[in-house]
């Protein structure tokens, strides 16, 4: 079932012409509702230590490693950056617990240097649950597949190591990444990368995909004017679909959905 929804979640999204063809709005003034479908933001692994301190109201760590789309590239100011507005989406909905969600996103990081500074920028703060944004830069700067996976699979076992769950943000949809040869490739990369580990997608990539080919955004609504970074309004709804997928998996894991889906087949 994994395997047809991560096909699924790909090949939705691969006419990469319609992305550039015009989109009208009829009221340029207001934001879109936020929003995508509940089989493009579920989690398809569980994370378990994060589901249990959220059961239990013990707190959370969070640490949010990546790239510029961490750091907030594309933000009105810090505030807005998606770590910072997850970090509100989930202390509204748990005021009772600790909640932090830090931001370790330095613009223009490749895996390798990700990964070079685990220990330190990450490990470190002794986390719960690790949310890495990875790819985007291996996509514009043409890296090698092969060693973009091996880099994604050393920094995910070094964190399973550490007793972190953790969740891989792929690549953003937008006119600077999709316009690269490789962009599927290392989206269905990340995918593979990550099931092979079990740990979770937070598949950002076919959700923006979503609002561009489906609800038909134009992508000046959720992207900024560099085309490749996003914007306040997308940071924070990211971070709110994000919020109800950690949410959701805390009240429904993986493997209780599995079961109920049997039940009912």
């Amino acid at each position: 079932m994994f395997r047809k929804r991560a096909t699924r979640v790909v090949a939705v999204f691969a006419g990469f012409a319609w992305a550039f063809a015009p989109a009208c709005a009829s009221a340029e003034d207001t934001q879109p509702g936020c929003s995508a479908p509940s089989e493009l933001v579920r989690l398809d692994q569980s994370i378990t230590h994060t589901a249990a301190n959220i059961a239990a109201g013990r707190g959370l760590r969070i640490v949010a490693l990546g790239s510029s789309s961490t750091a907030g590239a594309g933000a009105s100011a810090p505030a807005n950056s998606y770590p910072s507005r997850l970090e509100a989406e989930l202390r509204a909905r748990f005021p009772e617990m600790d909640i932090q969600v830090i931001n370790r996103g330095i613009g223009g990081e490749d895996a390798r240097e990700m990964v070079a500074r685990l220990d330190k920028s990450v490990i470190a703060e002794h986390p719960d649950l690790v949310l890495w944004q990875v790819g985007t830069n291996a996509i514009v700067d043409d890296e090698k597949l092969a060693v973009e996976a091996s880099l994604v699979r050393t920094g995910i076992d070094r964190l399973k190591a550490a007793g972190v769950d953790v969740i891989i943000v792929d690549p953003q949809y937008a006119p600077a990444v999709i316009a690269k040869p490789q962009a599927t490739a290392v989206v269905r990369m990340l995918d593979t990368v990550a099931r092979e580990a079990h740990v979770a997608v937070f598949h950002r990539f076919a959700i923006m995909g979503n609002w561009r080919l489906i609800q038909h955004l134009p992508f000046e609504r959720f992207m900024s004017r560099d085309g490749l970074h996003m914007n306040d309004w997308s940071y924070g709804c990211m971070s709110r679909l994000l919020a109800g997928a950690i949410i959701d998996d805390a009240n429904h894991p993986v493997a209780s959905r599995s079961l109920a889906s049997r039940d009912h087949s």
